[in-house]
């Protein structure tokens, strides 16, 4: 039985939550929140109790944290969990900067603690099928890939303010997902973005409307779209075009059920957001880690992934700003 500390009882530190839950050979012994009824409620519905950040960390009987709290917070918990030698799940970004990343990256790999970042987006059924089907290939050698991930509302102005940027935070999802199906490392990015949303996110130094060209040494391409806003709901789709064919996973519906009628064909809407898109997604992730630490083998993305994201993240912050293509660092 893998005993868990969850440090963040918010949005995200619920679905984590919930994945735990809903496993026999794991168990969320303690909660943390900077907000004392957050943290209340959560130990309410996991069997488990609130304490302090330092006393999660620091318990012998926690073999593993959760960490869903700010990104800004991370560093320092990063550091202190490895220290602890404790086994760590980190929601993405790792940090902010690249630089304090390589330094966790030091940290984790002097204490060798288990070490997985959350993108989530591995471990979706649809996205994984393609990856494996590209490993196995069915394509042949992958030439082009479009990945379009826009958002059915912008987040609160605050959040923006200290997200990083839409590169940072939500693009970083994608640029890990195109590490994942190229299966190599891109060398150049070109980015491009506007404030087409919301005023106040250009007021706060962000886009909310970008386009990204990322290339590899191969030649091999994958262009990237975000969007804050879909009136249509939460779209998510990935195409792979290869040598041999073509590999699509399209938007997951309410349901499938099709109408038809004088007006056409009608298909239910998109889901509305990241906690149902992707909850199975969530669940497999969590089982991944659970699995891994307990059978002492690396988890996947690890460290060292979110540091390549994050690489690309700030080529295409350079690219924006430059107005040209960036060689990735």
């Amino acid at each position: 039985m893998l005993r868990i500390g969850l440090l963040g009882c918010g949005r995200i530190g619920q679905v984590h939550a919930k994945a735990i839950n809903g496993r026999s050979d794991a168990t969320v012994v303690a909660v943390a929140d900077a907000i004392p009824e957050a943290a209340a409620a959560l130990a309410e519905q996991t069997g488990g109790r609130t304490a302090e950040t330092d006393a999660i960390i620091a318990d012998p009987a926690i073999d593993a944290v959760v960490i869903g709290t700010p990104t800004t917070t991370h560093y320092d918990l990063i550091h202190q969990t490895a220290k602890a030698g404790k086994a760590i799940f980190c929601e993405k970004p790792v940090d902010l900067s690249s630089a304090r990343i390589r330094d966790c990256i030091d940290v984790v790999e002097q204490h060798q603690v288990p070490f997985f970042v959350a993108f989530n987006r591995r471990f979706d059924p649809n996205f994984a099928t393609v990856e494996r089907r590209i490993r196995g290939g069915d394509i042949g050698q992958v030439e082009l890939i479009t990945i379009l991930s826009r958002d059915p509302s912008p987040p609160p102005i605050g959040y923006v303010k200290t997200s990083g940027g839409l590169f940072r935070d939500m693009m970083i999802h994608d640029f890990d997902m195109a590490r994942f199906l190229l299966g190599e490392e891109p060398v150049r990015v070109f980015a491009t973005g506007s404030v087409m949303v919301d005023p106040a996110i250009g007021d706060a130094g962000d886009v909310d409307t970008a386009a990204v060209i990322l290339t590899t040494k191969s030649g091999a391409i994958c262009q990237i779209s975000n969007s804050r806003r879909a009136t249509y709901g939460y779209d998510q789709r990935v195409e792979v075009h290869g040598s041999k064919g073509m590999l699509l996973a399209d938007n997951m519906l309410e349901n499938n059920v099709e109408f038809a009628g004088n007006a056409g064909f009608q298909t239910a809407p998109t889901m509305n957001f990241f906690l149902e898109r992707y909850e199975r997604a969530y669940a497999l992730e969590m089982a991944h880690f659970v699995e891994a630490v307990t059978t002492g083998t690396p988890p996947s993305p690890g460290i060292e992934d979110g540091y390549r994201a994050q690489l690309i993240a700030d080529a295409a912050a350079k690219s924006l700003a430059a107005g040209r293509p960036v060689e990735i660092g």
